[in-house]
């Protein structure tokens, strides 16, 4: 790894020496986070508009709910963050709305997004399981690219590692909240520069989620009963979250335990899912 280098994949060979996180424009800040989670809020539009006029749909029913939706999943998403990390929030509440700053739980959107569908359903009295199953696909692809906010934001990664995808970064660039005990132990200095090396987890669940959209691309046409898609949306993420969320360094605790709230939610999903899955498959005539 170069001297002063802000991050590095070490075992891939990758160096970046300078990590920037936000672009100028006339003299105003822009971070690389707000522009990420924008372009897969767009690419998730686009493809769930194509799977609605692939069944038949009107695409315009989608945008109409997509301009709620997106307002509501990331009132849901800082709502859920903030709730879940309200010990630091508590004596500074105009932090709350600093959004430049990180601090949006992608369940936190999800909820938003479902409560949303369920409401707009109602009052344009369309069927909210067949707009769910187009509107998952827009979903998992947004989580795809937006979960690269967080390599550029430097958060979001796991414990200590030095397995092939190991990432290198300038302790400087991390918040301390986000350094383990763990993390700290294993502190690397180069040149009288600190480092910590850790999974990237954001890059793990990037990866993940493309696998389970490739999955639903492919499964979609073979689909035996409406909303199986969202089910199947839950299920997927649901088993690689468990998994992904266990390794990392900041996750929201349910108060007063010590279990991860999302960790703990996505078990939820996968045992509900798989038997929702069943039972529907199992007895549809």
């Amino acid at each position: 790894m170069e001297s002063g280098a802000d991050l590095s994949f070490v075992n891939l060979g990758i160096t970046i020496q300078n990590l920037p996180n936000h672009i100028t424009v006339f003299g105003f800040p822009i971070a690389f986070y707000g522009i990420i989670i924008g372009l897969g809020m767009l690419a998730g539009m686009a493809v769930a508009f194509s799977d609605a006029r692939r069944r038949g749909q009107d695409p315009e029913v989608y945008l109409d709910f997509a301009i709620y939706a997106i307002f509501f999943s990331i009132l849901g998403a800082r709502l859920y963050y903030v709730i879940f990390s309200w010990k630091d929030y508590k004596d500074n509440l105009l932090e709350i709305l600093n959004l430049r700053a990180g601090g949006l739980a992608i369940y936190g959107g999800v909820i938003g997004a479902v409560l949303t569908l369920i409401v707009f359903t109602k009052v344009r009295k369309q069927s909210f399981f067949s707009m769910a199953d187009s509107g998952v696909l827009g979903l998992i692809t947004g989580q795809i690219i937006g979960r690269w906010g967080n390599f550029f934001n430097c958060e979001a990664f796991g414990g200590y590692t030095e397995n092939l995808f190991a990432m290198r970064i300038k302790k400087s660039l991390v918040a301390p909240a986000m350094i383990s005990q763990q993390l700290k132990a294993h502190e690397i200095v180069e040149n009288g520069v600190a480092y910590i090396q850790v999974h990237p987890t954001f890059f793990y669940e990037s990866v993940w989620n493309l696998c389970v959209l490739a999955f639903m691309l492919w499964y979609r046409k073979h689909k035996r009963f409406e909303g199986e898609m969202l089910w199947i949306y839950f299920l997927g993420y649901g088993l690689g979250r468990v998994w992904i969320e266990g390794l990392r360094t900041d996750q929201l605790k349910l108060p007063g335990t010590g279990l991860a709230v999302s960790q703990l939610l996505s078990a939820i999903l996968v045992v509900v899912s798989a038997g929702v899955i069943c039972y529907r498959r199992r007895h549809l005539k």
